[in-house]
């Protein structure tokens, strides 16, 4: 397995200060070269659960191991390299650097990994290109639509080739258009490039590109299916990976 979350548990301080509950005891794995997504409603978790395999949150139980190493109780340190080296990450909020153009904010991907900007710039352009914002390369933030601030986080996440993508809702804010060439995008490099993809969405038309779709629901991985159209199969089967979830998640 490329990723693996053993155990998952995460808790937030909700109103009063009381705890509330968000995953207990997910176990997911991704292999080398899978595209999975996961759906359910909002509040069920999703977000959360990518940004502990993604190293951005430390579990409060269980762990997060990535290319056979456990990854989950290594210092911020060594888990920011980590990330940096091998995982792309693709913000529901596009997270980009208002003070910077939008080449600029790709090439902070190849800048993180000391990279050369001038030996990255023409890798960075060529993929602004195929999603059509090259021609806003000079803009900032501010000046660009919601769906172009989308296409040019995804590219800053895959600038650097990494093995594993995250991506949480990546065609959210595009038409239907430039959500079809973020999958194809997507596609390419899980076939061409044996990338891994776990992506969360709420749309049908999205989940239906992945191998298979895992459904998050209450804080429990319902049922799971492959081909993304396949029929769920319930409980504990080899789709859907046996979840320890009890209780309810009231984080996305």
């Amino acid at each position: 397995m490329l990723v693996r979350g053993v155990g998952l548990g995460k808790s937030y301080r909700g109103v009063g200060g009381e705890p509330v509950r968000v995953l207990n005891g997910v176990d997911l794995e991704v292999k080398p070269g899978e595209f999975v997504a996961v759906i359910g409603p909002s509040g069920s978790g999703k977000s959360t659960l990518l940004n502990l395999l993604g190293l951005l949150e430390p579990p409060d139980a269980g762990e997060v191991w990535f290319d056979g190493e456990r990854v989950s109780h290594l210092s911020r340190r060594a888990q920011s390299r980590v990330r940096g080296a091998s995982i792309g990450y693709v913000f529901q909020s596009f997270l980009l650097i208002e003070a910077l153009t939008a080449l600029e904010n790709v090439l902070l991907a190849a800048r993180y990994v000391g990279r050369d900007r001038q030996a990255a710039e023409p890798e960075a352009i060529a993929l602004m290109e195929r999603l059509e914002v090259a021609h806003r390369r000079g803009h900032y933030p501010s000046q660009l639509s919601g769906g172009e601030q989308q296409r040019v986080a995804y590219c800053r996440a895959v600038l650097n080739n990494p093995p594993l993508l995250l991506a949480d809702e990546p065609t959210g804010s595009v038409d239907d258009q430039h959500a079809q060439a973020i999958l194809s995008e997507m596609r390419g490099r899980v076939r061409e490039r044996g990338t891994s993809v776990l992506l969360v969405t709420h749309r049908p038309e999205v989940s239906g590109q992945a191998d298979r779709t895992l459904r998050l629901c209450a804080g429990r991985i319902e049922s799971g299916y492959a081909g993304g159209r396949g029929r769920p199969e319930q409980g504990n089967s080899t789709n859907a990976p046996a979840s320890g979830f009890r209780g309810e998640d009231l984080r996305d």
